[in-house]
């Protein structure tokens, strides 16, 4: 689920579709949670759709540790990545602001994070861009990620946060040990698929 204050709109034949913040989203808002609406496409039952289903299924999903694909029911799924993006995915199951998105700004993600399992070309166009992204990713860029997910998570609960009560209480429980004993975070790289390779259509 995307955060209430956003929208989608069309940007381009080449990039298609984003989604824009409507008001302000402040440093440390949960701006999408994975919640009981989501749609689970387990790798047995992507291999039982049509190529022209799995297009669509690798389009608009991300895989997650367990290696399902997941497909957002609202349009969280049309978030666009980019190397320097203002929300990122943590080991918590939600993504958060990583600073001050402003209105009418972007909402952007990182999709090292969503365990690729084949190189993606960018247009990301940004400084520092990566002109692509890559299954290994995750082992080389984790470290990074986690500095800004723990700079930024501490904010959580001094902003407002609409999308809270669509936490799981087993992780809203992680989030109360973290903040008492922050040595205990949980690092996005628990996110990182481990298992047999994914499948992928041939």
């Amino acid at each position: 689920m995307i955060h209430p204050n956003t929208e989608l709109r069309f940007i381009s034949e080449q990039i298609g579709y984003g989604v824009f913040a409507t008001e302000m989203i402040p440093e440390g808002t949960i701006v999408y949670v994975k919640d009981s609406l989501e749609l689970i496409v387990s790798p047995t039952d992507y291999l039982m759709h049509t190529d022209e289903m799995k297009d669509v299924i690798e389009k608009y999903s991300y895989i997650d540790e367990n290696g399902n694909r997941i497909i957002s029911w609202d349009f969280a799924k049309y978030v666009n990545h980019c190397c320097n993006c203002n929300t990122i995915s943590t080991g918590y199951g939600f993504e958060i602001a990583i600073r001050d998105i402003q209105k009418g700004e972007q909402i952007t993600d990182e999709y090292g994070i969503f365990n690729l399992s084949e190189e993606m070309e960018l247009h990301c166009g940004q400084p520092g861009c990566r002109n692509k992204i890559c299954p290994k990713d995750f082992d080389d860029h984790y470290q990074n990620w986690d500095q800004k997910i723990r700079k930024s998570i501490v904010k959580l609960f001094d902003v407002n946060q609409p999308l809270l009560p669509f936490v799981e209480e087993g992780t809203r429980q992680e989030l109360d040990t973290f903040f008492v004993s922050p040595e205990r975070y949980k690092s996005v790289y628990s996110l990182k698929y481990k298992g047999e390779p994914i499948p992928v259509k041939k």
